[in-house]
């Protein structure tokens, strides 16, 4: 009885949790946006065939802005097209959108 009592309640805090994520793409808010983009003037020769170049972002760490340089990247599949990550508004604050292959 108590274990089917603990798996149970494993089961219901699993299931709202995973429903807090927030769906495919998303991300978290933060009260302001980020600072303005950084460019870079070359990025360098792919590492072999096949690879694309994703941009960097600014990401929210420990309640401060931190750049995350961009990168090779070989793509999951034929055809596959890099979305690059984003901060939207939304809101009162803006909402980060974690980049993804589609």
């Amino acid at each position: 009885m108590k274990y089917k009592l603990l798996a149970g309640s494993a089961l219901f805090f699993g299931t709202v949790l995973a429903g807090c994520g927030g769906g495919y793409g998303s991300g978290y808010y933060v009260g302001y946006g980020p600072p303005a983009p950084r460019y870079y003037g070359a990025v360098g020769v792919a590492p072999g065939p096949g690879y694309v170049w994703t941009d960097g972002y600014w990401d929210w760490r420990n309640r401060n802005w931190s750049w995350v340089d961009g990168r090779w990247m070989r793509p999951p599949r034929a055809g596959a097209v890099w979305v690059r990550p984003e901060w939207r508004r939304e809101g009162r604050g803006y909402r980060f959108h974690r980049g993804h292959w589609r």
